[in-house]
């Protein structure tokens, strides 16, 4: 990798920080934690104890899920999971990636989609918030139509708040070890926020975080490595030919970013016609029209009416000269994500969950219509920064993911000029290769990346059980 581009902006937007979080962290938490013990499509009484509740962070009351261990949640650490998009709700890690609770998609037929208790979470020995971020994602909201404007510095400044303000709404666990995780485009926030409640720490703001580290799945860190690795990452998958990617890089000169070679330009082209059937999210799953219906109704009738989504599928492979002829062959991730349009948006699921009426028109999973902007491309100047300090960090990454491809990861963890403690190696679990794993050190500073073999993105989605065994190992100081 060329050396990264770490300039006099990256670190004005550090000190834009750190006067935005000691501004906001002087707001007091918001009043209002509920305990939920029954929620729609369960039966009977939660097994593990479930809060949600707003905090206040200047006029933005964000909406959370607390799952408190069900190990030892006084000693446990706690988590803060920060879902990517920008756009996705927390239920989206609580019920696709790491929480206690599932949809039965298979034997979904329609109506309110039924759950399911999923053994492999993590918060069997972690105590996690899972937030609804930025302001208009999921269940959050603001008072003023001006504070619906978010960016990335400043949601990461408002996440620092947060946390505090959390904190001193839930004084048990002051003193338990903490961890900020994100997932994808969430990936950005993590190092932020650290150096943010790093700042306040050493500021003097209450309550005191101890901050432990950080837990990265999938993570976007800087925009232009990770788009010129997925050329290299095509090859590698044999997606594109030798001669293809040989000619790409000696006309392209490793940028394919921006280069303005005619050369690069006519190879590029046919590079993406090349690609354009493939999954960037898991090149070995069928590649399929993303759903986002604009209304509740045009979800119940995507999911009540399976037949007409089979035939929407249809119609898109013969545009797009596609062979489908069994009807597994219709199975399209995306349509996994519409049950929880469907559970979240359900008055009774509203009601249990002590969401504030009127305040959120519909919920979507993932809102793509966010007043928010994308001022940070580039955060290895905050991770280099933290180098320097006695931080654990879990990175993990799918192999066949070429949307945040592993070779990415794998140069700007390189970039960090880390010693090297435990070489690339396999790792595994009942007997067979889970993935890859390299350990690196730096005083005491720690640093684990692994690989989920076979997942794409994110991880947790394609190897829940691989997940939680490696995040076990790895929080309890055994090696994966």
């Amino acid at each position: 990798m060329q050396k990264a581009t770490i300039n006099s902006r990256s670190q004005g937007i550090e000190r834009k920080c750190v006067c935005i979080l000691l501004v906001l962290v002087s707001a007091s938490a918001a009043l209002s934690q509920h305990i939920v013990e029954t929620l729609p499509g369960f039966p009977g009484r939660l097994p593990f104890k479930l809060e949600t509740g707003y905090i206040s962070v200047g006029e933005v009351e964000f909406f959370y899920y607390f799952v408190q261990s069900t190990g030892n949640p006084g000693a446990d650490p706690l988590l803060l999971f920060m879902n990517g998009g920008p756009g996705c709700s927390g239920l989206n890690a609580f019920l696709y990636q790491i929480g206690p609770l599932k949809f039965n998609i298979t034997d979904y037929t329609g109506g309110l989609p039924s759950l399911l208790y999923e053994p492999d979470a993590w918060t069997k020995t972690a105590n996690i918030i899972f937030i609804d971020a930025p302001v208009g994602v999921g269940f959050s909201y603001a008072t003023t139509a001006s504070a619906y404007n978010s960016t990335d510095s400043l949601n990461s400044a408002q996440m620092q708040a947060f946390l505090r303000n959390w904190l001193a709404a839930h004084p048990s666990f002051e003193t338990n070890p903490v961890f900020v995780c994100s997932d994808s485009y969430a990936g950005l926030y993590p190092p932020m926020v650290a150096t943010a409640i790093l700042q306040g720490n050493e500021a003097g703001l209450k309550p005191y975080v101890h901050l432990k580290g950080m837990i990265l799945s999938c993570p976007h860190t800087y925009t232009d490595l990770e788009t010129n690795s997925r050329i290299p990452f095509a090859h590698r998958m044999a997606l594109i030919s030798n001669t293809l990617y040989e000619s790409l890089e000696v006309n392209c000169g490793g940028n394919f970013v921006s280069s303005t070679n005619a050369n690069c330009t006519e190879d590029l082209a046919a590079y993406n016609e090349l690609i354009e059937l493939i999954s960037e999210t898991n090149v070995l799953d069928p590649v399929c029209a993303f759903i986002s219906p604009k209304s509740r109704e045009a979800f119940k009738l995507a999911v009540s009416n399976q037949e007409t989504y089979r035939r929407s599928l249809q119609d898109f492979s013969k545009d797009h000269l596609v062979s489908l002829s069994r009807p597994h062959d219709f199975w399209c991730k995306y349509f996994d994500y519409l049950l929880v349009d469907i559970w979240g948006n359900d008055p009774g699921v509203q009601e249990a969950l002590h969401v504030r009426p009127g305040t959120v028109s519909e919920f979507f999973r993932c809102n793509i219509s966010l007043a928010y902007s994308e001022d940070v491309s580039n955060v290895l100047y905050y991770h280099k920064n933290l180098t320097r300090l006695g931080m654990q960090v879990l990175v993990f990454s799918g192999d066949h993911d070429m949307f945040m491809p592993h070779n990415g990861i794998e140069e700007w963890i390189k970039w960090l000029d880390l010693t090297v403690d435990i070489d690339w190696r396999p790792w595994f679990l009942d007997g067979q290769v889970a993935g890859y794993t390299t350990k690196y050190k730096d005083g005491g500073y720690r640093l684990t990346y692994a690989t989920l073999k076979g997942s794409g993105h994110s991880p947790p989605e394609y190897k829940r059980r691989e997940c939680y065994k490696m995040f076990r190992r790895w929080i309890h100081y055994y090696p994966l």
